[in-house]
């Protein structure tokens, strides 16, 4: 068997947009060449996409804060039911003046590595689409991606599976937001509002008082048609990675320790100061395995696979309550080599490019058990 085509799409509509081109970087620059011929296929902001040459995918590469997506390559398209075929575009007038595509096969892809992060990427979207073309692709499906990524439906499912969560609330952008001090009788002080639909701490804003909560909830309305009012729960930020389909594994926890006030979008990728992850981190062994054990329950709840990385705070001792609580999970977590998935699995004993390799088998994996599926019942 010869090499595997491996499409690597990046970029993307959301606001998580220049993260995921420096996760695309290192993944396109670590993948295993004996194994794999990496194919970039880079969406703009607007949702188009284009082919890429590995020497100038990017511009400004090596600066996180003006990284950007070179769109000289050439306009593609996934084309539906064709064996992974990659289609160049052009734009030509139909004698009613309206421009139409026309294409042929650029190449094919046999199995695609979406590092997307955010909506219209890790929400399911890009998913239902490369199952709709047949094509195998890493990390969680339609479902587990849908319900990883909307933090209300996230904690509703955790909740009714009996995995400890924290207080919070659900607000869509047609309903009366409460009062703060409502929201302070129910959730506590200070609070923490997000749009329920993003990730990397975008648009993310603690509040402490009436004119901070005003201002939050309208700017967290910007992101998303829902957003999440979260209790603040004191305690120590720890991250565990999951990696597999149907039996997966868990890595040693790690842990966050923020210079800033919390763990905020600035604090992850602009600040190379802004945080300190302690990999692995320093629990006793009871608490590793219990979050180890809520990682894989958490991951296997929301019907996740491939990869996945847990969130948690671990509060102290104080007599009531679970001392570890879910706080979130992370379908396509940051993918560059100093993010924590990878270097939890590093710690673990799992390289950065063997890793990669892992994930592009699961893909082939589950599509091939899924092809054996009856799908109809012609």
């Amino acid at each position: 068997m010869g090499k595997l085509n491996v499409g690597i799409l990046f970029g993307g509509k959301s606001a998580e947009h220049e993260i995921s081109l420096l996760s695309a970087k290192n993944v396109y620059d670590a993948i295993d060449r004996e194994k794999y011929n990496p194919i970039l296929i880079g969406i703009d902001k607007t949702g188009r996409w284009f082919l890429n040459e590995g020497s100038r995918f990017l511009l400004n590469a090596d600066d996180p804060k003006n990284i950007r997506l070179n769109q000289s390559g050439d306009a593609v398209a996934l084309v539906p039911r064709s064996g992974g075929a990659i289609s160049n575009l052009s734009t030509l007038k139909d004698p009613g003046g309206e421009p139409r595509p026309t294409g042929s096969a650029a190449g094919a892809v046999d199995v695609v590595f979406p590092i997307l992060h955010g909506p219209f990427g890790e929400d399911g979207t890009v998913q239902g689409l490369l199952k709709l073309a047949d094509i195998p692709f890493v990390g969680a499906g339609v479902l587990g991606s849908a319900a990883g990524m909307d933090k209300d439906v996230m904690k509703r499912l955790l909740r009714d599976a009996g995995i400890p969560i924290g207080k919070f609330i659900a607000l869509k952008s047609h309903e009366k937001a409460p009062s703060f001090g409502d929201a302070v009788k129910l959730l506590g002080a200070p609070i923490f509002i997000k749009p329920a639909n993003m990730g990397s701490s975008v648009g993310v804003y603690k509040v402490k008082d009436e004119a901070e909560y005003r201002a939050a909830v309208e700017a967290a309305f910007q992101y998303d048609t829902k957003i999440i009012l979260e209790e603040f729960i004191p305690g120590r930020e720890l991250e565990c990675a999951v990696l597999g389909n149907e039996e997966p594994a868990a890595s040693v926890p790690g842990e966050i320790i923020s210079t800033h006030e919390f763990y905020s979008y600035d604090a992850k990728y602009l600040d190379d100061h802004g945080a300190v992850l302690e990999v692995p981190a320093k629990v006793p062994e009871d608490i590793k395995t219990q979050i180890q054990a809520l990682a894989l329950k958490t991951f296997q709840t929301l019907s996740c696979e491939g990869l996945a990385r847990v969130d948690f705070f671990l509060k102290e001792a104080d007599g009531t309550g679970s001392r570890i609580i879910v706080n979130e999970i992370n379908t396509m977590p940051g993918f560059t080599r100093i993010s924590m998935y990878p270097k939890l699995w590093e710690a673990s004993g799992v390289s950065y490019t063997e890793l990669i390799s892992s994930l592009i088998e699961l893909a082939v994996k589950r599509f091939e058990k899924e092809g054996r599926l009856k799908t109809s019942v012609v």
